[in-house]
């Protein structure tokens, strides 16, 4: 990961969560060797106290199922490092939240955090993207999957806008 992303995604976890815990690095989630049934599509960082952080972009509605599939993930975290585990999920205020807050009985230690953002996750990302290619950075296959997913986490009407921003920049890649 650049270390300008890990600087980024740090920050959000700092701002929006207010977590002043010391990050040290982001691992791969595949380097954790979940189970492939375990939601794997977070951002995994390991604090200095070897406790685990998974930053999530949720661009559908919470309902239980979602909390079940981040319950689960954070089970499976736990049992990989025996540490707390703290699952934050980053929506966009016009996700419906269809779970209550409640208390998650678990054999597991950790806590799943809701942050509702105003702004538009693609635009986020597209913004992200942009600002590395202006400074000539190679973009990741990260950044790639990214880009493909815009389409699928903006409201309907500006899936052309999207993917013609989508179409443009891998057209414009070596």
């Amino acid at each position: 990961m650049k270390k300008q992303d890990f600087l980024m995604k740090t920050k959000l976890i700092q701002e929006t969560f207010n977590d002043k815990r010391k990050i040290k690095c982001q691992i791969p989630i595949q380097n954790l060797k979940l189970e492939n049934h375990i939601h794997q599509e977070g951002s995994i960082f390991i604090t200095e106290n070897d406790e685990i952080i998974d930053l999530e972009l949720q661009l559908t509605n919470f309902t239980e199922d979602e909390l079940v599939k981040y319950v689960e993930l954070a089970e499976a975290l736990y049992e990989t490092n025996n540490k707390y585990v703290s699952i934050y999920i980053i929506c966009p205020n016009t996700v419906n939240i269809c779970v209550k807050e409640c208390e998650i009985k678990s054999e597991a230690e950790f806590s799943i955090k809701l942050a509702a953002v105003e702004e538009n996750p693609a635009e986020i990302l597209l913004n992200i993207i942009k600002n590395k290619i202006i400074k000539g950075e190679i973009l990741d296959n990260e950044d790639l999957y990214a880009l493909s997913m815009m389409p699928l986490i903006c409201k309907k009407e500006e899936r052309n806008y999207f993917r013609k921003e989508y179409f443009k920049i891998i057209n414009n890649l070596n």
